[in-house]
């Protein structure tokens, strides 16, 4: 039976390479393409979270405007924040111990910010979803055992919720679970059906 598409809508591209972002999608049964955004995802002085991943969440869809004229553009960004501070992707083993050490313990604010772009009409639809993840007091052997498993260096935050990052967490809260894991699917189903794509 071939997959469902409204004929009004454009196709779908994901502006995202993370495989977690492509599993949600795919949950929707309906065709998309997948595309590397290339920003530069460092935060501007004084930036929120909120703002910093709102921004780059419409960045990571409009840049690829050029390549895909007629088309919804999905983009997404998450940014990890503890104390007013923005933990960005580690990035290194040792940047992840450093994180993951500041973090036991300690209530983090994951910002999850959601842009569906359409690049024939120019409109842009956004929603930024906050996470509130309660860390346990885990040890530092913990810590290094967890990051040789896992090696999330490029997850916000050093844990990752759909993998064994859950063996650190202790509580979550939130209005949307697939949030923190990248992608807030009630508020892109939403924007889909705006724009005109058949989801049932």
């Amino acid at each position: 039976m071939p997959k469902k598409q409204a004929p009004s809508a454009l196709p779908l591209v994901l502006a995202s390479t993370s495989p977690y972002r492509r599993e949600l999608l795919q949950r929707l049964a309906i065709p998309f393409d997948v595309a590397s955004p290339a920003i530069d995802e460092t935060p501007l002085p004084g930036e929120t979270a909120h703002a910093t991943s709102l921004r780059l969440a419409i960045a990571k869809a409009q840049v690829l405007r050029d390549r895909f004229p007629a088309h919804l553009l999905i983009g997404s960004d998450q940014v990890a924040l503890l104390d007013g501070v923005q933990l960005g992707k580690p990035g290194t083993h040792e940047r992840a111990v450093e994180q993951l050490q500041m973090m036991r313990g300690r209530t983090i604010e994951f910002h999850t910010a959601l842009a569906l772009y359409n690049s024939q009409s120019g409109h842009t639809q956004t929603h930024v979803d906050i996470t509130r993840v309660v860390m346990r007091d885990y040890d530092d052997d913990t810590i290094e055992r967890y990051l040789r498993h896992e090696q999330p260096y490029n997850c916000a935050g050093s844990a990752k919720t759909e993998g064994l990052g859950v063996i650190l967490i202790a509580r979550i809260d939130n209005s949307d679970p697939s949030a923190i894991i990248g992608l807030p699917m009630i508020a892109l189903t939403a924007m889909l059906l705006e724009e005109g794509v058949q989801l049932v």
